[in-house]
């Protein structure tokens, strides 16, 4: 499993989790730390884009 796919992995999880829950606070801390990860992936595929 590549980086890229882990992040990926952990955001859509986060993500499932939060549509579960009803907790506001808990349900906005895992879509902060979804979005956090899918920032990261942004990140290193645009670092593979310009090398």
């Amino acid at each position: 499993m590549t980086t890229i796919q882990y992040l990926e992995d952990q955001a859509a999880r986060a993500e499932r989790l939060a549509k579960r829950i009803t907790d506001t606070l808990t349900i906005e801390k895992l879509l902060t730390f979804a979005h956090e990860r899918r920032r990261e992936i942004e990140v290193i595929a645009g670092k593979y884009r310009r090398a």
